[in-house]
């Protein structure tokens, strides 16, 4: 399966890319993903279509996906 990842702000320079397409099993996880990425444990949103998506949720073949880091303060 094929999935179109984004990366947004400072993951873009931390992983080296801003966005590629990547082979992941079936069925894949927003968790699976993330940890292809050896993103895991960072403070991150996933999104599909501009909605968040949770760790447990399934993602399909061609699905692009933005992550983004949580912005905080004020």
């Amino acid at each position: 399966m094929k999935v179109r990842v984004r990366l947004i702000g400072q993951f873009m320079e931390r992983f080296g890319f801003g966005e590629k397409e990547l082979k992941v099993p079936s069925p894949c996880t927003t968790a699976c993903l993330v940890s292809r990425l050896g993103m895991e444990g960072l403070d991150l949103v996933v999104t599909r279509n501009g909605l968040p998506l949770s760790p447990s949720d399934k993602l399909g073949d061609d699905d692009r996906v933005v992550i983004a880091p949580i912005f905080s303060g004020g």
